[in-house]
């Protein structure tokens, strides 16, 4: 593993990471971060789409959707590449040669400063000898995907080339009643290529560029429930039951059985990513330490369209936010070689980044009965239907930092490491909210016309502002370690993490600045690392405690009693994340590997008095005290099981039948900011399966895999709307399928 900017063995880095080798990869059949979580318990990843992904570490990183103004807490890398927004870390990853799980503040290594931790991907480089990989793979559901790769010397011993190409298609799971259709589809494309240049024995020089692309249809929700009463017993006025009798509507499969998995939208629901960027490396041998220098400039789009009311009524067709993001990077650093007194990094990085949004909210013809009865419905009619409410975003950033840490090899046992960082931001954003389509006000008359305009202002008021903000942070860590054996380390370790503030790029409600300060981190962790038995057992233990004072924390606000929310971040007095992790593997022979991890993570606010308060409680105060309670998105115990088995068999030569198989379970989490009880997803587990046969030395491969074997239905998120509406995102049932490989 390369964690800490040269090439090392896991078990000697006293930090606490997760790798996951290609091996693994290639037997799982995992092509993408969220399937990777799987294998690394205190990885959460969640979400509704790719710009809405909700990636933590330990609990922290990003607790809800996303805001152009600010990054998350935790940082992705594609070949030391750092990629600005979650969206674009979510295709299919492709020819890897590995993935590493940092845990815990990161910044004095390399790249951007991240508080959570981060990710990073490396992919297999180009070969200076003929190599191909390729896989078929077909399954259940529509589900097919081809993947390969090829390299070869281009000029022997000095330049070398690497082509790699993933398409995947799969049909949605949800059956659209309206048109028949299916929700849920995707089709990803993704493309690299690679050249490697090694002028002398000393200089070696990575040219790298990629593209990939997705097209999806909207996930369904089902309706699992509904209640109509608030907890001291008031009734809800206007509720589900009141919205869909008053305009005789009957939603399809509404709290029937929601693994039918049906509904019923009347607007498209659909996204569109685009994604790419060229990088170039350069790595120098100066025989006493390395000089490396990895430039980048990368692009993402992102085009959705929701019907976000989600149902076959006209009521929201168009609603969403498109992005347009750029970025450049370059950073430069100093590495000692290792494996001396004193090793070392010391680097400058810096990366600037544009985001052009714009939001588009549309209302239809059923908006004003379905959340307005009491207005004037002429007058509401008129308001409403067909107003449409864009607004445009123009966030910036300018981060440069330097960076270094040292490590004093006092003996071959002991072990202290120091490092620093210095981080300067500048961020500047520009909102405007305005009217881009509706009927004429002015026809109306002039006591109908102030009437009006309060209702589409209550909505979407006219808003224009511009912020800017500069931030300096010293962060740094400090580890000691000691071998107490040649295989069992310890260490312990104080980090101090900053993610810089930023500008609330929103509609943002009376009171609420457009300032977001930053969010500061204090790490601290213990861990041991063993192997015994011949290096046949292996057994990783990590205790953690984090602090976090203003932890920026999203909150979505609904307006009233309607179907639109305000969405901004929010600086929260204080969060903390507590926990420990164990990870153990077994390999009692060469054909067997028996593995276990789990993490158990207790995230709460330490203070948040003023919370908004939760649907059902909502009629007594709109506020309540959420201090204690546990963060949205993250499950307090995950773990997972795994068992690889290989069986020398002869059919042609060098045969092995193999199995796979591995069970991930996470207990119960909340889904929802505000903490409703109604919003709780019960805890669960997924058994997923190879079995396979390799032939004439793993030159040929053909297996059968199964994801959710046991069939298990689960919901992966819940939410209750202000009308008492409770609704599920349902977890993909079994799906079983079949892969060819080759290797030459």
């Amino acid at each position: 593993m390369t964690a800490r900017r040269r090439q090392e063995r896991a078990q000697d880095v006293p930090i606490s990471l997760s790798t996951v080798d290609d091996r693994t990869l290639l037997t799982t059949g995992y092509s993408n971060l969220t399937q990777i979580a799987n294998l690394t318990p205190s990885l959460t990843i969640r979400g509704t789409n790719a710009r809405n992904t909700y990636l933590n570490i330990r609990g922290l990183g990003s607790n809800s959707t996303q805001n152009d103004g600010l990054e998350i807490g935790v940082g992705v890398y594609v070949d030391d590449v750092y990629y600005g927004r979650v969206g674009s870390s979510q295709f299919d990853l492709i020819d890897l040669e590995r993935v590493e799980v940092l845990r815990g503040p990161q910044g004095t290594l390399f790249g951007k400063n991240t508080t959570a931790g981060a990710i990073s991907i490396t992919t297999r480089e180009p070969s200076f000898s003929p190599e191909f990989r390729g896989e078929i793979s077909i399954g259940e559901n529509g589900y097919r995907q081809v993947r390969a790769s090829a390299s070869n010397a281009l000029v022997p011993d000095r330049l070398a080339i690497r082509l790699t190409a993933s398409r995947t298609l799969e049909d949605g799971y949800f059956h659209n009643s309206y048109n028949g259709k299916s929700l849920g589809d995707s089709d990803n494309l993704s493309l690299r290529g690679q050249l490697l240049f090694v002028p002398t024995d000393r200089i070696r020089v990575k040219l790298i560029g990629d593209y990939a692309e997705q097209d999806a249809s909207g996930f369904g929700s089902a309706w699992v429930g509904y209640f109509t009463k608030y907890d001291n017993g008031a009734t809800i006025a206007n509720n589900i039951i009141d919205r869909t009798t008053r305009l005789g509507y009957a939603q399809p499969n509404a709290f029937g059985d929601p693994y039918a998995r049906v509904t019923s939208v009347n607007a498209p629901t659909t996204s569109s990513m685009r994604s790419g960027g060229v990088s170039g490396k350069v790595d120098v041998d100066l025989d006493w330490a390395t000089l490396t220098s990895i430039t980048a400039w990368r692009y993402w789009n992102w085009q959705p369209q929701n019907d976000t009311d989600g149902t076959a009524l006209d009521i929201n067709p168009i609603g969403g936010t498109a992005n347009r993001q750029r970025q450049f990077s370059q950073e430069v650093r100093l590495a000692s070689q290792g494996k001396r007194t004193i090793d070392y990094v010391v680097g400058a990085y810096y990366v600037h980044q544009v985001i052009h949004a714009l939001s588009e909210y549309r209302l239809g013809a059923d908006y004003a009965a379905w959340n307005n009865p009491n207005a004037n419905r002429a007058i509401a009619n008129y308001a409403y239907t067909g107003f449409q409410a864009n607004s445009a975003a123009t966030p910036k950033t300018d981060s440069y930092a330097l960076f270094g840490q040292s490590t004093w090899n006092a003996s071959n046992a002991l072990s202290l490491t120091a490092g620093l960082r210095f981080t300067h931001e500048d961020r500047q954003a520009c909102y405007d909210q305005y009217m881009a389509a509706g009927n004429d006000l002015s026809l109306l008359s002039a006591a109908d016309r102030v009437t009006a305009q309060a209702l589409r202002d209550a909505l979407y008021p006219a808003t224009s502002y511009f912020r800017k903000v500069s931030d300096n942070a010293l962060t740094g860590q400090i580890n000691l370690s000691y071998k107490i054996a040649p295989d069992i380390l310890a260490f312990a370790s104080y980090a101090r993490g900053v993610k810089s503030g930023g500008v609330n790029v929103g509609q943002l409600p009376a009171g609420v600045s457009g300032i977001v300060e930053p969010e500061k981190v204090d790490a601290y962790e213990i861990g041991l690392k063993t192997q015994f038995w011949d290096r046949k057992i292996t057994a990783n233990f990590a205790g953690f405690w984090t602090d976090v004072e203003d932890y920026q924390a999203a909150i979505a606000e609904q307006i009233g009693t309607t179907t639109s929310y305000r969405r901004y971040i929010s600086n929260i007095p204080g969060v903390r994340s507590r926990g420990f992790e164990a990870d153990i593997a077994i390999v009692p022979t060469t054909n067997l590997r028996l593995s276990a991890s789990a993490a158990y993570t207790d995230t709460t606010f330490k203070s948040y008095p003023n919370a908004q308060a939760p649907v059902e409680t909502r009629n007594v105060s709109q506020t309540q005290d959420l201090s204690g309670e546990q963060l949205v998105n993250i499950p307090k115990f995950v773990y997972t099981l795994a068992a690889d088995y290989s069986h020398p068999v002869h059919v042609i030569g060098d045969d092995a039948l193999y199995l796979r198989a591995d069970y991930n379970h996470r207990s119960s989490y909340i889904t929802d900011e505000t903490n409703s009880r109604y919003a709780r997803v019960p805890g669960y587990g997924v058994l997923n399966a190879r079995v396979g046969l390799r032939i004439d030395g793993e030159r040929w491969d053909v297996s059968v895999w199964a994801r959710n074997l046991l069939d298990k239905k689960y919901y992966n998120a819940m939410t209750a709307a202000a009308t008492g509406l409770i609704t599920a995102g349902i977890g993909n049932p079994r799906q079983i399928g079949g892969t060819l490989r080759v290797n030459f």
